[in-house]
Formats: structure tokens, C-alpha cells, sequence
């Protein structure tokens, strides 16, 4: 589709949008004049779509630095009266946590959203934190939308309540609603984002290069400024607008109660018909539960919860009076769970609860319709009573998924005329000249692309934290052990955490070196621009942020820039490096391939692939047992064993020529 038309659709039009795409429609909707992010899986789209967008739309939109600049970008809009929303993955909210958990006790003036992108089962991070738990450690609402049409929703509704309560929004998306498309019912866009209070024109001539409406900061150092004097009036204030929250969240339209497909009353005397298990799910969970229920023609009420925290117990209360039992469908933590339990036991009210905690539900990883079924099965096997057509129903969807085919697993790869490849066999041929032990090389490394080190015959991925840890990592390598480290770092990166642990390793005087893989973007995510690129978030042209200069203003002396596919100058620049007394920089910059595709593209030329000659290939299998790069195969096509290139695949990068001991690949003719 065109992502105009997320600007321009007009009200009651229907468009087919992702999770991600409905969260900058909401926003758009919502009237919001700031956003700001650090590009992560699963949340990338809603940056993406804001970069193109963000000038027809009169929204300030950048890629921040990090998350927790990202974070103040947007409080700060906030307290300045206008409306503004931060998005982040997960992971990237423990960046920004120090000012998320101060933000949530100064409050704020215009509504702030901020998303968190959970990743149940982990496709694109390093763990499956459930972001609920910050909503109970920083104090401040939750909203779990199903579907993209709720997530728009959703974002207008949590900004009137951020205004109400000054209070941020924490608003909690997962893999699958994120990338789920749906169709989206629009509203109107208002035609001025700002906020109902007076303004006042700033003489910076420089103050408004998007024409987005202004705030104006009125000084109020008793509410913007937590010293310990005024930050426990403001923590006193908080459990306060909490309490109050409880009942918005007990009497919200958020949460719905279904029951053979359709909405029902909250009565609390409708007795689901007999049921006597009801089902009590959240997000993306919920859509699961659904469908199995629907699909198996069960008798089974469902609670749809969509204001999750304060956590509507009167709602819980009259859900479950009729009902004996009460299986719990969430993703990651048994945090709805645990509360549900907490309730009935206040109350007094025995009855049995399934869920994470008893076995019934996978205590880890994302749902599907079949575990909800197996959960079905397991806890409707406890029920007396039930259906014999329940039990043929549950038995013939049992018989079908064991005839389901699974599918093969592919995992992930860099792609052919990736540079990073070419820096991997490069350190490797050093380690080898320097006759180094494998076992006596460290390889920190870091999140992007160049984790996929970890895979063979590279090898180059031996310890990973987080953003910006193979640097601080290799500190604590280089202090605690007698063995060399190469560490890596992407340019994105290295912009985002990784300037401040160099700091500390030239300042303490660590040994090792550290390995900048500048492909000039910001890959993983989908290429967004990062502050070493002339071009900033909106398209706009922007001072490049030299990695050079910013190396050498840390102290660090041995710093050398190369082309990574010069396979001779880069062993060469390793092997000093390794022998190297202190900090030892190097600066790997190439683009990214897949910008080298679309500039091919654009100028519509005809790139050089290679072949291999087959008179001299003496099958050492050198260039698939240590570069791995897809486009180079074994074949027996012909009836004999042969390697082979795949002149669609190969980008011309040519390090497969200059690593073959035989000569034998050439450019194709």
C-alpha cells in the first residue's frame, strides 16, 4: 500500500494495515506532534512509516540515539503541553527505564505513549522479558490491544487518559499483533495536533522546521524536578492517580466479555448458560482463545482484557462467580495469572485456576491455537460433565495436528556480499599468521547483523549482554584473562551505547581490539539512518557524526579505517592490531549490500558476478568451508561434483577470488 494514505485516509475509510502501521494512524489521530525511537524488531515499522510520513502529516519525527533519549525527547514534549509517543522493542525500554521510571512521577502535561514491543519466543532478541512487570515496578496504566484496529484505538483512548491522570501510557504490543495486518476503520486526523492551552512564539528563528504545533514549558520545579523533597510528594501523588486509575481500568469498554462469538453485558447475574469454565486472556492470547473456542463450538465465555494494569479486579469478581473454573491465556509471564489468584483468594472464592502456573499453559514462548487447544483439552478432561461432543470435538482436532507436517527450520544468514564476512575470514587469516589458538581469542560481540558471527565457519560471537556490551565486556576479557580479544560493534551501535565503555577502556588502559563494522546503516532493522549518515529521520540532510573523531577524542591512538573486501590490507591491519599494547580501533566501513542493490538499481547498471573455473578448481572446498556465502554451492548437476556460483545471488564482491588458494574464481564473462 501507500503509506500516504495512512496521512490522507479520511474518516470511515478502511484500510488493510499492520499492528505497526494502525499505532502510527492512532497517533496521527490522537493529534500527536512529537515521536521519537531507536529502531528494534518487533516495533521498526512504526519508525519506518513515521520517517516517510512524518513531514505531510506537520509530526517531528527522529531516530534518537538510543531509547532513553528517545524516551526524554518525548517527555519533555509532554511536559511542554503536546502530545508525543516513544516506541521501542522490549529490550530497548531497559535503555530508557532510569528516565521512564522519573517520568511516570513528574507527570506529564500532554499525553505520552509509550509502546513497548514484547517478543514472546524470541525471533529477533536476546531474551523474552514480559514489559508488564515495568507497569508494577514505575506505576502507571497498561493497555494490551488484539489486533491493528485496536491498536489505533487504543492510542486515542490512552491519550485522553495520560492527559486526564498526567500520567505516561504504557501501551504493550507483541511480535504478532505488531506484524498481524487487519483491516483498520479510520477517523479523522485533527487539523491542529496542539493541545488546549495557550502558546507562545519562541524567537528561534530555527524552533520549527516541521511546522508541527507548539508547546510552551511553563517552570514548575515542585512537578518537573524530582530532588528527594519534591519526588515523595510526587510518589504520594502517583499511588494516589493509581487508585483512581483502578476504577477506569474496572469500568473500561477496554475489557470485554464474549460469549458464543458475540459481546455481552457485564451483568453480573448472566450465568453464560450453564458454562462452567470461562476463559480470561489478554493481547495477542486472546486471539488464540478465540478462535479455538468459536472453531470447536465450545460453551465457554470469554474476558477480554484491554486495560491490564491497575488491574480490573470488580470486573474478575463478576466474571467468575458463575463459573467453577478459569483457565488464564497470556504471553510471557503469569502476571494476570498471579493477580487472578490474589483476587479470589481476598475474596474467598474457591475456584480452580489454570494457566502457566499449574502446567496447563507453557510457562515460556508465544502461543498458538494448538497449545490453547492442548490447554483446553487437559483442563475440559477435569470437568465432569461435559459434552461427549466436546470430548469428539477435541479429540478429532487432536488427530488432525498429528498429521500436521512441520516445517524445516532455516535460520538466518548474512547475505551473499555481506562485508561482515569478509572481516570474519580476514581476523581469522590473522589469527593464524600470528600462530594465535583459537581457544586463546576472545570474540565479544554485539546486537546487529554481525551476531550471526555466532554461526559456523565463522565462530566469531563468544559472549553477547546487550547493546554496547562487547566493548565493556572486553574490558572486564581484558583484565580478568592473559588471552587477545577482537571485539565487534556496528556503527548504529557504536553511536547508541558504545562510546561511553570505550571511554573507560582507554581511560583504564584495557588491551584489545575493537572492530567498528560501519555498513553505513542501520541494517538489522531495515536500514533506518544513524547519526554517522548526512541525513537524519525525516529525510532532511544532517551533519555526519565522524566514528574517527569520535574514537580519537576517547584517546585512543591506534585507529585505522579500511575496505574490508581488500582481504590483503585488512589481515594486515588485524595482525598490527593484535600486536598492538592498548586500545586498538578498527574501522571496517563498506556498505551494507542491500544498499548496494538499490544504488545498482537506481542507476540501472550491470554488476559483475563470478564464476568458477572449472580447469583449475581443484574442489578444496575452501570457499564454502570458510566463507559460507549462499551463493557459492556444491552441484553434481553434470554428473560429477562441482562447485558452483549463482550469477543471481553473487554481488560482485569478489573476497571469494582473492581467497582462493587456486585462482580459481574469476569475474564471469
Amino acid at each position: 500500500m501507500n503509506l500516504k494514505e495512512i496521512v490522507q485516509g479520511k474518516s470511515g475509510e478502511k484500510l488493510f494495515l499492520l499492528g505497526n502501521e494502525a499505532a502510527v494512524r492512532g497517533a496521527l489521530e490522537a493529534g500527536i506532534s512529537v515521536a521519537a525511537t531507536y529502531p528494534g524488531t518487533p516495533s521498526s515499522e512504526i519508525g519506518d512509516v513515521f520517517s516517510k510520513i512524518a513531514n505531510d502529516a506537520g509530526v517531528y519525527f527522529e531516530f534518537s540515539i538510543n531509547e532513553k533519549v528517545a524516551m526524554e525527547v518525548a517527555a519533555a514534549a509532554a511536559a511542554s503541553g503536546v502530545r508525543s509517543f516513544t516506541f521501542m522493542k522490549h529490550v530497548g525500554l531497559n535503555v530508557a527505564s532510569d528516565s521512564f521510571m522519573s517520568v511516570v512521577y513528574t507527570g506529564v502535561r500532554g499525553g505520552m505513549i509509550i509502546l513497548s514491543a514484547d517478543d514472546p519466543s524470541m525471533f529477533s532478541s536476546q531474551n523474552e522479558q514480559d514489559n508488564r512487570h515495568y507497569a508494577r515496578l514505575a506505576n502507571l496504566p497498561v493497555l494490551e490491544p488484539s489486533n491493528p484496529q485496536e491498536v489505533k484505538d487504543f492510542m486515542k483512548h490512552g491519550y485522553q487518559i495520560s492527559e486526564e491522570f498526567s500520567i505516561p501510557i504504557l501501551l504493550r504490543t507483541t511480535t504478532r499483533v505488531s506484524h498481524m495486518r487487519g483491516i483498520v476503520e479510520l477517523e479523522d486526523i485533527p487539523q491542529s495536533n496542539r493541545k488546549n492551552n495557550e502558546t507562545k512564539e519562541s524567537n528561534n528563528p530555527n524552533s520549527n522546521p516541521t511546522n508541527n504545533p507548539k508547546g510552551f514549558f511553563h517552570k514548575n520545579p515542585s512537578q518537573f524536578v524530582p530532588v528527594p523533597a519534591t519526588a515523595r510528594i510526587m510518589h504520594k501523588e502517583l499511588v494516589e492517580k493509581m487508585e483512581n486509575l483502578l476504577e477506569v481500568s474496572n469500568n473500561s469498554d477496554l475489557n470485554i466479555i464474549y460469549y458464543h462469538g458475540q459481546e455481552i453485558s457485564k451483568d453480573p447475574d448472566f450465568d453464560f448458560g450453564g458454562a462452567n469454565l470461562g476463559i480470561i486472556a489478554s493481547g495477542s492470547a486472546f486471539n488464540y482463545a478465540f478462535d479455538v473456542v468459536e472453531e470447536m463450538g465450545l460453551n465457554i465465555p470469554l474476558l477480554k482484557l484491554g486495560f491490564t494494569y491497575p488491574f480490573p479486579k470488580e470486573i474478575i469478581l463478576k466474571f467468575a462467580q458463575n463459573l467453577d473454573k478459569l483457565l488464564v491465556v497470556e504471553e510471557v509471564d503469569p502476571i494476570m495469572e498471579n493477580e487472578i489468584l490474589k483476587i479470589l483468594g481476598s475474596e474467598g472464592l474457591c475456584r480452580e485456576v489454570h494457566g502457566k502456573l499449574d502446567g496447563s499453559l507453557p510457562v515460556i514462548y508465544e502461543f498458538n491455537q494448538d497449545i490453547v487447544k492442548d490447554a483446553l483439552n487437559s483442563v475440559l478432561n477435569l470437568t465432569e460433565g461435559q459434552s461427549e461432543a466436546q470430548d469428539s470435538n477435541l479429540k478429532s482436532t487432536e488427530n488432525k495436528l498429528s498429521n500436521d507436517l512441520a516445517l524445516p527450520n532455516r535460520p538466518p544468514t548474512l547475505c551473499p556480499g555481506c562485508p561482515h564476512r569478509a572481516v570474519y575470514y580476514s581476523i581469522k587469516k590473522a589469527r593464524e599468521n600470528l600462530d594465535i589458538n583459537e581457544e586463546d581469542l576472545i570474540f565479544p560481540t554485539d546486537i546487529g547483523c554481525y551476531t550471526l558471527g555466532i554461526e559456523s565457519p565463522y565462530e566469531a560471537a563468544d559472549y553477547l549482554l546487550a547493546m554496547g556490551s562487547s566493548i565493556g565486556t572486553s574490558c572486564g576479557f581484558s583484565k580478568a584473562t592473559n588471552q587477545n580479544i577482537v571485539c565487534f560493534i556496528g556503527d548504529s551501535t557504536f553511536f547508541h551505547s558504545g562510546i561511553p565503555p570505550l571511554i573507560n577502556a582507554v581511560h583504564n588502559k584495557h588491551n584489545f581490539v575493537l572492530t567498528v563494522l560501519d555498513n553505513r546503516t542501520t541494517a538489522m532493522t531495515g536500514g533506518q539512518p544513524n547519526p554517522g549518515l548526512p541525513i537524519d529521520g525525516m529525510g532532511d540532510v544532517a551533519p555526519e557524526i565522524s566514528i574517527e573523531n569520535m574514537v580519537k577524542a576517547t584517546g585512543a591512538e591506534f585507529v585505522e579505517t579500511i575496505n574490508p573486501l581488500s582481504i590483503k590490507k585488512t589481515v594486515d591491519t588485524f595482525e598490527r592490531a593484535l600486536n598492538y599494547d592498548g586500545v586498538a580501533v578498527v574501522i571496517s566501513r563498506y556498505p551494507c549490500v542491500l544498499i548496494k542493490n538499490k544504488e545498482t538499481s537506481k542507476k540501472e547498471s550491470k554488476k559483475a558476478v563470478m564464476a568458477v573455473d572449472s580447469e583449475k578448481c581443484i574442489q578444496c572446498m575452501e570457499c564454502i568451508s570458510k566463507m559460507a556465502c549462499p551463493a557459492i554451492y556444491e552441484t553434481d548437476d553434470s554428473g560429477e561434483q562441482s562447485i558452483e556460483i549463482d550469477p543471481q545471488a553473487c554481488k560482485g564482491c569478489t573476497v571469494c577470488v582473492q581467497m582462493c588458494p587456486e585462482k580459481a574464481i574469476r569475474v564471469r564473462k
